[in-house]
């Protein structure tokens, strides 16, 4: 189970990094996209900071179980927000993203609460 647990961690913590590079260049593709949703670029360094936070806590959660299922319990709750905010602006077609990394967190937060 613990192998699974850290496959699935290690997906997840490399996705959360991508996904945070990819705020944190500001690039015009990205800054149209987020603005498209309402979220203003100079949010984007605070979301990506999260993510990276995210990340880390389920690395080390790997080692520390409480903290990784209190980080795979914060990205749940992180990208169950973006879900919402991809609702809200009527945006179907970028709504598989953040509900691929949501279903991604909640097999983190259940394998790890199975292997401890």
């Amino acid at each position: 189970m613990f192998v699974a647990t850290v496959i699935v961690t290690v997906l997840l913590a490399a996705l959360l990094g991508f996904a945070a590079i990819r705020k944190l260049s500001h690039r015009d593709p990205v800054v149209r996209e987020y603005a498209e949703l309402g979220v203003p670029e100079n949010r984007l360094n605070s979301l990506a900071g999260v993510l990276l936070t995210g990340a880390a806590g389920l690395i080390l959660g790997l080692a520390l179980a409480p903290l990784g299922v209190a980080a795979a319990i914060g990205v749940i709750c992180y990208f169950l927000g973006a879900v919402i905010v991809h609702i809200r602006a009527h945006d179907a077609k970028h709504l598989p993203v953040p509900l691929t990394y949501a279903a991604l967190a909640v097999a983190a937060l259940v394998l790890r609460l199975a292997s401890s």
